[in-house]
């Protein structure tokens, strides 16, 4: 029963981790015997503490290291009164370049990715960075909270030093580099400190099995350099057609309009019923709804694009999280790049701003019907296997097989109705959503589900099982073992148990669609890099990656992306990807 689920793998500390002892390197000669002893331990835990939050734009203030019984911080931009001589910056980095450079000088960090982009700012290059504790996290409990304080005291049992203890909060917030050396020391080594507890506690944890091992080890710690990579390369828009297009966004029409509704304060209601029953006897309405919705685009994308061009580098700097989504999908900030609407003409003019430099192509490669195909497999269902393996459009036969007519006789509504109900199912979607969705009564959307799952009983057999195995373990799985626990699924409310239950039939195919992307942006990068290719992986969009490719490279890229990306594994029905070649993303997609 739904009671008896596990809510999460236990993580409450034995006793608590000892803590080592902090201290402040403050000379050469100091660090130069640091550097040796981190020479002579086989794993470092380095934490990174730069002035900015913009990867590309900060710069080192200090850095803090732990091995053996200490952690040790090396303050390299501490500027207030008073504050002490400090190693130069220069000097330090010299000293260290050649650890910090090694493979073979193995280091565990909190945000290996966010270390690496400060260090490069510095011309660094880190390699060796052989784990990290957030990605552990990720992988082990990925509905918990993985920030570095959370984990403490989860699994060390430790209270640490917040970010806002050391720098304050709001107006009075000061930088890093003004705070005091030794609270710096006790914030900064305590990070490191904890960085090496948590991995000692973590990594055995997911070593101990297999599954989370392989997605640990060949999907989430593979993908951090690519990540890097995308990052610092960035993506080239049109500066001056996105301000034009925010230009055309901006000219509103007033038009005198009935009043259908007041609010509270008196004033002509502008919610959405009352629009769309506006919109019945006049136009505006209509534009005003869809106006709406371009003032979004336009303040997220036209306004702010434009604005978010790297003065250095000409370009938009995207930052993706590994950690966010707790399907496995990737997540992109600062700003979100995987939002732009697709199926609006707005959206599709803003996607036009996404260009190549000149001498090359925007290149998309995109996996077509992935979650359906995932499904076939999951299910074992043979109609929809044969519907794949055939190469039908799996939408019109899943109409043939609903309405029981040929396929040559489906109508666009009919398959309009089967695409609702593919998609939907997939979901965890009810009888009263596909109505809801279709415009239909309940019980012809409850008919046509029956149909469905009489002409597909492996999906319906997947979908009841997955909901038991997951009542009973508590979690689902992908292909490749990455879990999603869902602790609601014990919950008193109806109405979080049944979201946690359409969690539990979607979180598969959704979480397996994000390990095969993230396994062909491993493949595909490790391809360019190997075969001295100019081309570059620039953007990932949930099932669809985006390269810039220069003119001369673009067929032979054009095939080994496809084929790197439909072989990336093996299911039971065919990976297909469709691969597009323009002057802009828009086109090419």
């Amino acid at each position: 029963e739904v009671e008896d689920a596990p809510l999460a793998p236990a993580t409450a500390p034995a006793e608590e981790v000892k803590k080592r002892r902090y201290r402040t390197i403050l000379t050469e000669d100091e660090l130069r015997d640091v550097v040796l002893k981190i020479e002579a331990v086989p794993l470092v835990g380095l934490a990174c503490l730069g002035s900015a939050e913009d990867p590309l734009r900060a710069r080192l203030v200090g850095m803090a290291l732990a091995f053996g019984d200490e952690a040790v911080y090396l303050p390299l931009a501490h500027q207030y009164a008073a504050a002490p001589a400090q190693v130069p910056m220069d000097t330090a980095l010299a000293l260290l370049k050649p650890w910090l450079e090694r493979a073979d000088c193995r280091k565990v960090a909190e945000d290996a990715k966010l270390d690496s982009h400060l260090l490069a700012n510095h011309g660094v290059q880190l390699a060796g960075c052989v784990h990290d504790t957030i990605i552990e996290s990720y992988v082990l409990e990925v509905h918990e909270r993985h920030e570095l304080a959370a984990l403490a005291q989860r699994h060390c049992g430790w209270t640490t030093l917040t970010w806002d203890e050391v720098t304050g909060k709001g107006v009075s917030r000061i930088a890093f580099s003004a705070v005091d050396v030794s609270r710096a020391t006790d914030y900064a080594g305590q990070q490191a400190d904890c960085i090496l507890a948590l991995h000692d506690i973590l990594q055995p944890r997911i070593a101990a099995d297999e599954k989370l091992a392989f997605v640990y080890e060949r999907i989430e710690l593979p993908l951090v350099p690519v990540l890097l990579a995308m990052e610092r390369h960035g993506v080239l828009i049109d500066r001056q057609k996105l301000e034009a297009q925010s230009q055309e966004l901006g000219k509103v029409e007033r038009q005198k309009l009935p009043v259908k509704k007041k609010t509270p304060s008196g004033q002509p209601s502008t919610d959405e019923d009352s629009l769309a029953e506006l919109a019945l006897d006049h136009p505006l309405p209509r534009l005003i709804l869809e106006h709406r919705a371009l003032s979004k685009l336009k303040s997220t994308y036209t306004d702010k694009l434009p604005k978010s061009i790297n003065p250095a580098t000409g370009r938009v700097h995207t930052t993706y999280s590994q950690t966010t989504a707790v399907t496995g999908r990737l997540a992109s900030n600062e700003p979100n790049l995987q939002n732009i609407p697709i199926r609006t003409p707005a959206g599709r003019r803003i996607r036009s701003c996404f260009i190549a430099p000149p001498g090359a192509k925007i290149m998309s490669a995109d996996y077509s019907q992935i979650e359906l195909r995932i499904m076939a497999h999951l299910s074992g269902d043979e109609n929809l296997r044969r519907a794949f393996r055939d190469g039908e459009d799996v939408h019109r036969a899943t109409a043939g097989e609903v309405f029981g007519v040929a396929l040559t006789d489906v109508d666009s509504d009919q398959r309009r109705i089967a695409k609702v109900i593919n998609f939907g199912l997939i979901y965890g979607m009810s009888s009263f959503g596909v109505a809801q969705n279709l415009g239909i009564d309940r019980g012809t959307a409850q008919t046509y589900i029956e149909r469905y799952f009489a002409r597909y009983p492996g999906a319906k057999r997947y979908m009841d099982e997955t909901r038991r195995r997951a009542r009973e373990l508590g979690y689902v799985e992908t292909v490749f073992g990455r879990r999603l626990w869902l602790p609601e699924l014990r919950s008193g409310a109806p109405v979080r148990r049944q979201a946690a239950e359409r969690a539990a039939i979607n979180a598969p195919m959704q979480g397996t669609a994000a390990d095969l992307i993230k396994l062909a942006m491993i493949a595909v990068h490790g391809w360019l890099e190997e075969s001295g290719s100019r081309a570059k992986l620039i953007m990932q969009v949930h099932d669809e990656l985006v390269l810039e490719v220069p003119d001369a490279e673009v067929d032979t890229v054009r095939e080994r992306v496809r084929e790197l990306m439909q072989a990336v594994h093996e299911l039971d029905v065919p990976l297909v990807v469709d691969v597009g070649v323009a002057d802009n993303w828009d086109q090419a997609h």
